[in-house]
């Protein structure tokens, strides 16, 4: 405790260094909802919770504010759980460890927290804050929202009562953000027979790591390697030359991270061993030459394996390398209508061998257009149905249409240019944001989202610059003030 202090503002990241000592796993928020409880006991807030476990805490307005109107402070109370491979750590029991480097703070080997814990610390400091002037305010922490958003789904109507609310889950400071992209997840599964490993074989394991990742709506147009895909295109070029057989095969982890991380095991020839060394190198080769821009601490890796006991079956595993090949990955269309925004995105997530000789492809679908993300969702399902694969669709959730003429936006406007003396920049983001499903159970909701500068969110990798904590710390107490 205490790496963070001195920072500023020092109520905000004393909460945040908090919040990171409370393990908040998506669907395992029980801790951090305690934690709220507790810390509204303790400052004599009033606080609810509805059935979803969604948490609304209530400050009233300072002297002479009581007639203003009241806003929401909204974030959300789960975090991405993504570690590199060598780091040991139990999301569930274990603290994050942050520390500041240079003008950053991050965290030892795991993804930060940062999203949304900033806004979490943030609507806490607000709340304890004896020296701000605003109206009332009610601060609004929803569940689960990195696996499905599953809290602002099942909101209770009427749970808050405000009609401007803002939204604390932006990562980009100097940006004013009024809508966002809708998204669906596919996921795809594959039934293989398991067979006994052929006679004369040669086991090894091939990996790909040391991949950025990052968030799946943000960074999906960074040009970033996807782990499982660069894997399966060495696999399938193999495929063609000898006779292999795939025995395991894994990568990523979460639906909306792109994937760092992959590995198979696969069996060769023994005549071929040496030959599958030289073409490895060729491909480590051209893949760096490919992306090393991007991705420089990318490790391509071929070693010898422990021989397993059973293989894949050799129709499935050509139906599932050829799948996993022509599945899309990346920027499908960018918008003609906010140029510089990408429209419709698809995320090849992660496989995964199941129980009952199963493997499951997990991806995800974005897009500002209902109808693209639809047709997004529709191409990637096609591609699984050639191969006989069961395919379903989550629940999806909506898009946020901007509304230029919102008074928040035209406040919060003036707000940044008489602190900062700059115009910001408003614009929608790819990412998903609860605020569509918000708008869908309050139609007469004004809303905007704004935070501090984060990058490789969904990654161990994540950051967040020191700062613009500040900035938006300033801006989110003008903002209150003059509303």
């Amino acid at each position: 405790m205490n790496k963070l202090s001195g920072l500023i503002p020092g109520s905000v990241w004393s909460y945040f260094e908090s919040i990171c000592q409370i393990p908040r796993p998506s669907r395992h928020e029980e801790k951090i909802i305690a934690y709220l409880k507790g810390f509204a006991l303790l400052h004599e807030l009033t606080i609810k919770e509805d059935s979803a476990g969604n948490i609304l805490i209530c400050k009233p307005a300072t002297q002479g504010m009581e007639n203003r109107s009241v806003v929401v402070l909204q974030s959300h109370l789960d975090m991405v759980c993504e570690k590199n491979s060598d780091t040991i750590h139990n999301f569930l029991t274990d603290p994050i460890r942050p520390y500041i480097d240079g003008e950053w703070v991050t965290a030892e080997g795991t993804t930060l927290g940062a999203d949304c814990g900033i806004g979490i610390a943030t609507q806490l400091a607000i709340l304890t804050a004896k020296d701000l002037k605003h109206g009332p305010i009610e601060c609004l922490f929803t569940v689960d929202e990195e696996t499905g958003l599953t809290g602002a789904k099942a909101l209770d109507n009427g749970f808050f009562s405000g009609k401007a609310l803002i939204n604390l889950d932006s990562e980009d400071e100097g940006e004013l953000f009024i809508g966002c992209a809708g998204g669906i997840d596919t996921v795809a599964s594959i039934h293989y027979e398991a067979i006994e490993v052929p006679k004369g074989l040669f086991p090894v394991k091939i990996s790909v790591k040391g991949l950025q990742g990052g968030h799946s709506g943000d960074d999906i147009n960074k040009n970033r390697g996807n782990a499982i895909k660069i894997l399966n295109r060495f696999i399938w070029q193999t495929m063609q030359k000898y006779e292999i057989h795939l025995a395991h095969y894994e990568g990523g982890n979460l639906r909306n991270a792109i994937a760092r991380e992959a590995y198979a095991i696969v069996l060769v020839p023994g005549s071929r061993k040496e030959k599958l060394t030289i073409d490895f190198n060729i491909f480590r080769a051209a893949m760096e030459a490919e992306i090393a821009l991007n991705e420089q601490g990318m490790i391509l890796s071929l070693e010898s394996a422990d021989a397993p006991l059973m293989v894949i079956d050799p129709i499935s595993q050509t139906k599932l390398v050829n799948a996993i090949y022509a599945c899309p990955h990346g920027v499908l269309t960018m918008s003609t209508r906010m140029p510089g925004l990408v429209e419709t995105s698809t995320n090849l997530a992660s496989i995964k061998i199941k129980s009952g000789n199963l493997i499951e492809i997990t991806t995800s679908q974005r897009s500002d257009l209902e109808s693209g993300k639809n047709d997004a969702a529709n191409m990637v399902e096609s591609v699984f149905q050639m191969i006989g694969a069961d395919v379903k669709h989550g629940d999806g959730y909506p898009g946020w249409t901007p509304n230029p003429s919102s008074e928040l936006l035209k406040i919060t406007r003036q707000s940044y240019i008489n602190l900062f003396h700059v115009e910001p920049i408003v614009r929608s983001i790819h990412a998903g944001l609860e605020c569509g499903l918000f708008l869908e159970k309050f139609p007469e909701l004004d809303m905007i989202s704004f935070g501090p500068t984060m990058r490789g969110v969904h990654s161990p990798d994540e950051k967040i610059n020191i700062q613009t904590v500040d900035k938006f710390w300033k801006l989110l107490v003008d903002v209150l003030s003059n509303y």
